[in-house]
């Protein structure tokens, strides 16, 4: 995996791949993305689900990577005991 740190693939819990659409299909999905206030990517990950499930397929959702700050004490580490 050249040009990726060991910290980008700790970050990006997602699987990334190449997709290639047509054209007005992209078009479609951004035309109902933008009213989800989604971005494509996420609403093609809504649609496939949505596709999966009608069809009987259950699918688990993976562990979301975690935002924000790292758990630790508050005020440098310093306790106000």
């Amino acid at each position: 995996m050249q040009g990726r740190s060991t910290d980008d693939l700790v970050m990006t819990a997602k699987k990334a791949f190449p997709l290639r659409l047509d054209p007005a299909l992209h078009d479609a999905v951004q035309r109902l993305a933008d009213a989800e206030l989604r971005s494509v990517n996420a609403e093609i990950e809504v649609l496939l689900r949505e596709a999966l499930a009608r069809r009987g397929v259950k699918v688990g959702r993976s562990e979301a990577a975690k935002r924000g700050r790292p758990a630790g004490k508050a005020n440098g580490g310093q306790d106000n005991a």
